[in-house]
């Protein structure tokens, strides 16, 4: 059984701050960067947060990572754009990009921005949430490293390619969609290894395409399933999501997709033969007031979470959820009382705070 220590959230992220520096990056892609990493542990989405600090520091070592980026427009619409990330940081790229969509729909009504030439940009839900305080519907998504093997197939042909989509309300709290494409994401596999824990049925199968339970199963050659699992539950379903995510991430920007998006572990080699620049986003904002006042909408909204919140849980559960809900009542717990590392992480960024002269606290 792994042991917890808890840690504050501001302790974690200027810990986070101080190794980007370290790095190279300057003072502003420092923070944000921090910011958005560690808003994946306040979050309780553990696998996307300081848990990968280390990994990105290894993909900068391996000259994979720019930490000095030309972020650039390389083609742009109204209210389309094409990004070109200098293969910096997707913790950098991804909100700048998201900040484009936002402002073409100020100007529009909508804005819609296809990313290329980046790397893994944490958790989907901190770029499409950026669009709430604008009175806007956010979209975030990305591709990923091809760990995910189509209904039906034995080759890693996708990613856990992760939808976001955040919606405002008015009283309520806004509703926060934040979902792999996979039965589950690949750093909630990697946190249950770290614990030395099976793992779940129907997240895996092995590499002769047999359902596992086994937490190595990626390493010895198996693959995560598309959300459902298997066929009879669905999985051509999440193949098809996850599918479309890769499409519009890279196809439609100029990035790598399927078995070409480069590996996040840096000890694996990009494809010899790449059809585009690094990894692929898509982000969208969606102007409230472009399609009915945002008065009327958030009054409904308030209205539909209320609906939902009320319909009657099953025997056994006390509530049903909205998406956003859990993740903001951990946040909150996480903000008072720390957020808890297990042994295993808190050892591998102390090894990286001595290597570059920062404390972890």
């Amino acid at each position: 059984m792994a042991n917890y220590t808890a840690y504050k959230y501001e302790d974690l992220r200027k810990f986070a701050f101080e190794i980007f520096i370290a790095i190279g990056c300057n003072t502003s892609d420092a923070e944000i960067a921090s910011k958005v990493l560690v808003s994946a542990d306040l979050r309780g989405v553990d696998s996307h947060g300081v848990a990968r600090l280390s990994g990105y520091v290894r993909l900068w070592k391996k000259k994979r990572i720019n930490a000095t980026p030309d972020i650039k427009i390389t083609h742009e619409t109204m209210s389309t754009a094409v990004v070109d990330g200098d293969a910096g940081l997707g913790l950098v790229v991804a909100p700048q990009a998201m900040q484009i969509a936002i402002d073409k729909a100020k100007k529009v009504g909508t804005g819609w921005v296809s990313v290329k030439n980046s790397n893994h940009y944490g958790i989907a839900g901190y770029h499409s949430m950026m669009a709430l305080e604008n009175d806007m519907i956010g979209f975030s998504m990305t591709n990923a490293s091809p760990l995910v093997a189509p209904t039906f197939s034995l080759d890693r042909m996708l990613g856990t390619n992760p939808i976001s989509i955040a919606i405002p309300a008015g009283k309520e709290p806004p509703f926060v969609l934040d979902m792999a494409t996979t039965t589950a994401a690949n750093g909630k596999l990697e946190t249950l290894m770290r614990k030395g824990q099976d793992l779940p049925d129907g997240w895996l199968q092995d590499k002769e395409g047999n359902p596992s339970n086994v937490n190595t199963g990626v390493k010895d050659g198996g693959a995560l399933l598309p959300l459902g699992g298997d066929h009879l539950h669905g999985s051509h379903k999440g193949y098809g999501l996850g599918a479309v995510v890769d499409i519009f991430s890279a196809v439609l920007s100029g990035a790598n997709y399927g078995p070409w998006v480069p590996p996040f572990v840096a000890f694996l080699e990009p494809a010899a033969n790449p059809v585009g620049e690094g990894l692929g986003h898509f982000f969208g904002a969606m102007s409230i007031d472009a399609f009915r006042t945002k008065e009327e909408f958030k009054h409904h909204m308030d209205n539909w979470i209320q609906t939902f919140k009320k319909s009657n849980p099953i025997p056994g559960q006390t509530e049903v959820l909205i998406p956003g809900d859990p993740e903001r009542r951990i946040s909150a717990e996480r903000m008072e009382n720390g957020i808890p590392l297990i042994d295993a992480v808190e050892n591998d960024l102390k090894e990286l705070g001595k290597e570059f002269g920062v404390s972890l606290g």
